[in-house]
């Protein structure tokens, strides 16, 4: 007779092999769901861990997006306006809530007791508290709670978000929805993130003034663009030097300030003060 053992003894481990495959498989996490609204990884400060917090508690009371929603004189929520770019938005102003900034600044105002990021996404991500910045091409290993995700171009950034760890976000994302947690979107125009530190700033605070100002790689004006101002803002000047003489908006003036903050140079012109900074260092 034929000698069908071989076929019988394979069947057999083929269907203990399946066995233990079902033994030894668990499901995939579930995608983030907005009742997970929480820090979803260690090793963020106690700051951001309580940004993250603040964040959340609005996205578990079903909070809308507002376009323009948040930007009152105090962080909290407002009533939005309609976006002219967005038909969605026709009932924004009837309804409380935040756009995308106005949560950031409302979370880290809650965390540092301070208003301290007051602004739209570039103003927030552009802020003179930045612990520290990470490109799109670092991706989410880097990233702890609490840094903020933004979108767009070194010119315009327009949205921003707080990042809860293991690859979720909390987000105002958009006109016809509310506050939700979103699994971050690496795609498309994903600029980077910031680390915000919500302690006292050491060096030379001052202003900006102006729209769509961009800031250079060295004081010049055939230096590469880094990233431009989208209006008045908030800066840290590390140093200052005299270099390149400028002419706009009707002023001259050779001085240039280092901004450490963000690798780069701004001429003196853009710098709320006079023509050279009081007690601003040289740069050597």
């Amino acid at each position: 007779m034929p000698d069908r053992s071989g076929p019988r003894r394979t069947a057999r481990v083929g269907t203990l092999l399946a066995f233990l495959a079902v033994l030894l498989w668990s499901p995939p996490a579930p995608a983030a769901a907005e009742g997970a609204c929480r820090v979803l990884a260690p090793g963020a400060s106690a700051a951001a861990e309580r940004a993250v917090g603040a964040a959340c508690e609005q996205v578990g009371r079903d909070v809308w997006y507002t376009w323009g929603g948040g930007h009152g004189q105090q962080p909290g929520a407002t009533y939005g306006q309609v976006d002219p770019t967005d038909p969605a938005s026709e009932h924004d102003p009837e309804r409380l809530g935040f756009d995308c900034s106005g949560l950031v600044r409302y979370a880290y105002a809650r965390a540092a007791g301070a208003d301290v990021l007051d602004g739209v996404a570039s103003q927030q991500y552009y802020t003179h508290r930045a612990a520290g910045r990470f490109t799109a091409a670092q991706g989410l290993a880097p990233l702890l709670p609490g840094d903020l995700l933004v979108w767009g171009t070194s010119q315009r950034l327009h949205h921003i978000a707080l990042y809860l760890g293991a690859g979720h976000m909390a987000e105002a994302k958009q006109s016809g929805t509310k506050l939700m947690v979103s699994d971050v979107r690496l795609t498309g125009d994903y600029f980077g993130a910031v680390r915000v530190d919500t302690g006292p700033v050491d060096g030379h605070v001052l202003r900006t003034w102006g729209s769509g100002v961009w800031t250079k790689d060295r004081p010049s004006t055939a230096g590469a663009r880094v990233y431009a101002l989208p209006g008045p803002t908030t800066i840290r000047v590390g140093c200052q030097k005299h270099a390149e003489v400028v002419t706009s908006d009707g002023y001259s003036n050779d001085a240039w300030s280092y901004l450490p903050d963000y690798g780069a140079w701004m001429t003196n012109i853009y710098i709320q003060g006079p023509d050279w900074l009081e007690d601003v260092p040289v740069c050597h």
